[in-house]
């Protein structure tokens, strides 16, 4: 490689890196207590709750949602989503449809009982603050483009880092490090060989992480494409004076595609259906399919099963990155792994920082005595 195209990638190393540095020391960091989210909630909020009739039959969900809005009397049903491990349903509701999250309210019922199951949130608002902080910075869709942003940038240094890396180490032998050198060159040998070794890794987590930050454009794209085709072929105008069964309607869509598990169901008039739609979300029963979601469309008066849509590929990549990014579909093992390759990257971005500060250092220094040299010759 010529020593100009050299120049070259070195300038657009130091400074894609510079960029991006302390936003991505943030994401790291708060990076690390995510990875364990769910390891975090469950030490905090051991699993102490039984259901009430663990024997006994349970109750329809047309039971659990009459339950459900006695006790939010005024409210509508927007969501309903299905505990996996235990007979527990999850009821959302609001003063309407179309209520914004912050007029939402979240309860769970006992699927044997009807009785209200009492909230696991025992840390709930550190690990919040934490998510948020790592998702948008509290700036919302903003904050997240931002991120994203700095998500390409790191992108960037890591594959200049890559194209420098042959010719800086063309004449050390692989994993060389200097510990009898200078302090700056032992640290630089540390920079190239944790950079390399999670190479793989960190262009992973970097472009998945890029993919979540859309997760606002991509899920309003679909709204405003796939959704709306759905309701353009399927909104006959009419009026829903009494609704169908919504038990019914849901081993209706579940059967359709017997290979997948009931996710949740989104109501008439919510951001998810139609308005007069049961928009009923299945997802696949494999560790690879899990997070692939597809609806199912349900006439709310009829109980007719409008049909299957299958979600389009943006959306799908949006619903594999989120597990992908964190380590979260191979068990404690695989996020170990990402917990250390996580601390690596850390040492990687703190090493680089350390490199440009000395070498900017030791450049003003240099410029000084150059000028003392100067005064004396006067």
């Amino acid at each position: 490689m010529q020593a100009s195209t050299i120049k070259v990638w070195t300038w657009v190393h130091k400074w894609t890196s510079l960029v991006c540095t302390l936003f991505l020391l943030m994401l790291c960091i708060t990076g690390l207590p995510l990875i364990f989210h769910d390891e975090i909630d469950n030490a905090l909020n051991p699993d102490t709750w039984r259901p009430a009739n663990p024997d006994g039959p349970y109750l329809t969900l047309d039971e659990i949602l009459s339950v459900s809005l006695a006790e939010r009397p005024g409210e509508v049903p927007i969501f309903m989503s299905f505990d996996i491990e235990r007979p527990v349903v999850n009821v959302t509701t609001g003063p309407d449809e179309n209520s914004p999250a912050s007029q939402m309210h979240f309860a769970s019922f006992d699927l044997t009982s009807g009785d209200i199951v009492p909230p696991a949130d025992r840390g709930e608002s550190v690990m919040e603050f934490i998510l948020q902080l790592h998702t948008d910075m509290f700036l919302g869709l903003p904050g997240m483009l931002f991120l994203g942003a700095m998500g390409v940038v790191f992108v960037a240094a890591v594959i200049s880092g890559v194209v420098l890396y042959a010719p800086f180490m063309r004449k050390l032998e692989f994993g060389t490090l200097r510990r009898n050198q200078s302090s700056r060159l032992k640290w630089l040998d540390y920079h190239n060989l944790f950079g390399i070794v999670t190479l793989a890794w960190v262009l992973v987590v970097g472009l998945t992480g890029v993919i979540n930050t859309l997760e606002r454009p991509i899920i309003d794209t679909w709204r405003a494409h796939e959704l709306a085709d759905l309701v353009t072929k399927n909104e006959d105008g009419t009026s829903i004076t009494k609704r169908a069964s919504l038990d019914i309607a849901v081993k209706e869509a579940v059967l359709l595609a017997p290979d997948m598990e009931l996710q949740f169901v989104a109501f008439p008039g919510s951001r998810f259906s139609t308005s007069t739609h049961y928009a009923v979300f299945l997802h696949g029963n494999s560790p690879l399919t899990e997070n692939i979601i597809v609806p199912v469309l349900v006439h709310a008066g009829t109980g007719v099963v409008a049909g299957l849509r299958e979600m389009p590929w943006y959306t799908k990549a949006l619903s594999l990155s989120r597990p992908l990014h964190f380590g979260d579909y191979g068990g404690f093992i695989l996020k170990f792994v990402w917990f250390v390759l996580d601390i690596i990257t850390i040492i990687v971005l703190l090493s680089g920082l350390y490199l440009w500060l000395t070498k900017a250092e030791a450049g003003r220094r240099s410029g000084v005595r150059r000028k003392t040299l100067s005064e004396v010759g006067q």
